[in-house]
């Protein structure tokens, strides 16, 4: 019974308590980058979302007046697009039709200023922020 009761009040020795923090260390390394990753995503989702409804209001805007239209607002004042004031305060949303979309973060925006999301219409495919990098 003594040996028992020496053995529990003996404690961790500093090698294991080393041992769990670097146990910690490794998931927090491979952890958190997911995570960035993830809250880049939801961010840059937004600025998805609209330059999908500015895709297609842009082709009906071609489509009614036979040529593209020079930004946002003009689509806008045609009535075939309407893009919330939220939404406007955190990206601007630049046209370069047929090729391209490009939405630019301001500083409105929680990730920041200056983070950019595009999305090339011939592929269909978004690049930059919040999207998955390629190698």
């Amino acid at each position: 019974m003594n040996k028992l009761k020496k053995y529990w009040f003996k404690g961790f020795t500093m090698i294991e308590i080393m041992v769990v923090v670097v146990i910690v260390a490794i998931l927090a390394a491979v952890a958190v980058p997911i995570y960035i990753d993830y809250v880049e995503s939801a961010r840059a989702s937004e600025a998805k979302s609209v330059i999908g409804s500015i895709t297609n209001g842009a082709k009906m805007y071609r489509q009614t007046y036979g040529e593209w239209p020079g930004d946002v607002e003009e689509i806008e004042r045609a009535g075939q697009l309407n893009v919330d004031r939220a939404t406007k305060r955190q990206w601007i949303f630049e046209l370069q039709l047929p090729e391209r979309v490009i939405a630019t973060s301001t500083s409105e925006m929680e990730g920041g200023e200056g983070k950019v999301v595009e999305f090339n219409a011939e592929t269909g495919e978004y690049t930059g922020y919040g999207t998955k990098k390629r190698e």
